[in-house]
């Protein structure tokens, strides 16, 4: 994103973590479950695939456990891209009205 010429404002999730209320207003009306990183140990010890947290759980925990959530979470505007997706990022990079874009 940065050879693009994006700005970047960047956060770091592990010291800075996002709250409860940040994620749910990050979120918004989107499907929580796609916020919730795969990868993650606790995902996969509580089976969060078949038997997902109701959005109140996952976004405490979530906001607990910041390596639960997937990314990087790039905002562009009203855009959110979650985890490294090439072509959606250079979409923003490159297709996105001038202005900062948050990467967090």
């Amino acid at each position: 994103m940065l050879e693009a010429g994006a700005e970047l404002e960047l956060r770091d999730l592990n010291t800075e973590r996002l709250s409860e209320a940040e994620l749910d207003a990050l979120i918004g009306r989107q499907d929580y479950r796609k916020f919730l990183n795969s990868r993650n140990e606790l995902y996969r010890e509580r089976k969060m695939g078949e038997n997902p947290p109701p959005r109140a759980e996952a976004l405490r925990l979530m906001s607990r456990e910041p390596n639960l959530i997937r990314r990087p979470v790039v905002i562009a505007g009203s855009r959110i891209v979650l985890g490294y997706d090439e072509e959606a990022l250079r979409g923003i990079a490159g297709g996105s009205k001038p202005g900062k874009k948050r990467a967090r």
